[in-house]
């Protein structure tokens, strides 16, 4: 059963029960019924990310990947974002490798003060998680393992080569995918399509205005 379905499962059996409850047994009013749970609850997060190209919003799942989502949550809630950029837009037509190709969007925060960087974090590898590089996925940028921070991308099209056991990263380790773009992929396409200067560099970066959370 999806979320959607047992949202509305739920709802309709609290719509149930206030039939009966409302003045309950013996004309005794009742107390009302509980409000219906709300994304977060089964660990969703939807956010915003405003560009100057649109808006692009995501679904993060706290449940699956709790260490990764807390972390873009909190230069999110810092402000880190706001004001950073899309700097690098991977084609099949610019790579900088050919043997193993993919097709993402890479942003990061604005410059972050000498010595006020958050520590890395621990790789959630998608073997563990169970949420694969397709299209839209929101995932953290890294190099070796447990050195994800701030960057992350989104992917164009399916991109499994990014998951674990993937050999696009020579450790097989594959990234840390978190979420997934539920509306602006046009924005994300537009970005992608963006000019770039040296080889992957989108030139000039696309600018991020800010990042909110909208639950």
């Amino acid at each position: 059963m999806t979320r959607r379905q047992r949202t509305i499962l739920f709802l309709l059996v609290l719509a149930g029960a206030g039939l009966f409850a409302a003045t309950g047994v013996g004309g005794h009013r009742l107390a009302a019924a509980a409000p219906a749970p709300s994304s977060q609850d089964d660990g969703l997060v939807t956010v915003l990310i405003q560009t100057e190209l649109g808006d692009i919003e995501v679904e993060l799942d706290g449940a699956r990947a709790p260490i990764t989502v807390a972390n873009f949550l909190r230069y999110l809630d810092a402000g880190r974002y706001d004001g950073g950029a899309f700097h690098r837009s991977v084609r099949l037509d610019n790579q900088a490798r050919d043997d193993v190709l993919i097709e993402v969007v890479q942003a990061g925060t604005k410059r972050e003060p000498q010595g006020q960087r958050f520590d890395a974090i621990p790789l959630e590898r998608t073997r563990d998680t169970g949420l694969k590089h397709f299209d839209g996925a929101i995932s953290m940028a890294r190099s070796g393992p447990d050195t994800a921070r701030s960057d992350f991308f989104i992917c164009i099209g399916d991109q499994p080569s990014l998951d674990y056991g993937g050999e696009r990263n020579a450790d097989g380790q594959g990234f840390a995918a978190f979420g997934r773009v539920v509306r602006g992929m046009d924005v994300v396409r537009r970005i992608h399509q963006s000019p770039t200067g040296e080889r992957e560099t989108l030139s000039p970066p696309i600018g991020i205005v800010r990042v909110t959370r909208t639950d």
